[in-house]
């Protein structure tokens, strides 16, 4: 760069050894310092979901060890206390604490869960948990938001559960009460179902102004326009790709009215594991570059216990590498 905004190499480096200098010392960028990596304008990302049910946290630590190294862009998991496939009484391990647990094992991928259940988590101590998990993992968060649905859980854990407008409207609560808190330095809110009262938010998360936030669900009326008001990643579920079209142009005209540009939010969905081994590499290299076509730029792959090492590889080596190179 040359000109009056020309920077040197060693103005560079003493900027980085200051950032590097205040991370060691306080364990967080000086504010203003990080920014929340924007989701890819043309690019597509590769991730993985481990459903922690019916298995132990070994197993899924070295899976997601093995997937860092492969080189996939993200991983995540769900969050339900009981299993939501097979026996309910099986076993069960929590979402937000294995998140952490796997973020300190790991050095590349982006991490989330997909998603919280407002039904579960009060905001404001769902964006201390975020925080904390940004930190853990150096920044590289995906907070995954959701209105929460499993009405079996709710009933053998004793929380409300609530309609589903009710449920969709407090997810519209809950998604400005964690912006609040991440971006100002005291926050006061008044709303119907959470308020916050001078609420201080120390230590910041690394990303500024906030992680990413996902916002999952497919309701037309309120979860869907929230997510074209406040997300940088949407994540919904389609198989057929008239359908994948269809939603991906009815969201792309919410953030238009949202006031947004359509880029600025990530569209992801989900591949069953069957996909990978049923369809031919090229069949579906081809179903995925369809989707991309249609607006789609995350795909991450469903995995189930037991799990299949040779799935994992096959999509990293097989359909992700070589969709990126093209």
């Amino acid at each position: 760069m040359s000109g009056p905004h020309r920077i040197t190499r060693r103005a560079a480096l003493r900027v980085l050894g200051t950032a590097a200098t205040t991370l060691a010392a306080t364990g967080s960028l000086p504010r203003g310092e990080a920014r929340a990596a924007p989701p890819p304008r043309a690019g597509l990302r590769f991730g993985f979901q481990t459903a922690p049910q019916h298995t132990t946290y070994g197993d899924i630590a070295a899976l997601w060890e093995e997937a860092d190294a492969l080189g996939l862009d993200s991983a995540f998991v769900f969050d339900h206390f009981m299993p939501i496939k097979g026996e309910q009484t099986g076993s069960c391990l929590e979402g937000w604490t294995l998140l952490s647990a796997l973020a300190a094992r790991t050095k590349r991928l982006r991490v989330g869960i997909l998603v919280t259940g407002n039904t579960y988590r009060w905001p404001a101590v769902l964006a201390k948990m975020a925080a904390t998990v940004d930190h853990v993992s150096n920044g590289r968060l995906i907070l995954g938001m959701g209105a929460g649905w499993f009405e079996r859980e709710h009933v053998a854990y004793g929380i409300p559960f609530h309609t589903a407008g009710g449920r969709a409207r407090r997810l519209v609560e809950a998604v400005e009460v964690v912006k609040k808190l991440f971006t100002e330095d005291t926050a006061t809110y008044d709303g119907k179902y959470y308020q916050l009262k001078d609420a201080p938010f120390v230590p910041r998360a690394v990303q500024r102004p906030h992680p990413p936030i996902l916002i999952g669900g497919m309701g037309p009326k309120v979860v869907q326009p929230l997510a074209a008001r406040h997300a940088q990643i949407w994540h919904f579920f389609a198989s057929e790709l008239a359908k994948v079209r269809e939603l991906c142009t009815g969201f792309d005209e919410l953030c238009r009215k949202a006031g947004r540009d359509p880029a600025e939010v990530e569209k992801s969905t989900s591949l069953r594991a069957g996909e990978v081994t049923e369809r031919d590499p090229k069949a579906l290299r081809a179903r995925v570059k369809e989707m991309a076509d249609a607006g789609v730029r995350h795909f991450i792959l469903g995995l189930s216990a037991p799990f299949d090492r040779a799935v994992l590889r096959r999509f990293a080596k097989e359909i992700a590498a070589p969709l990126r190179e093209a």
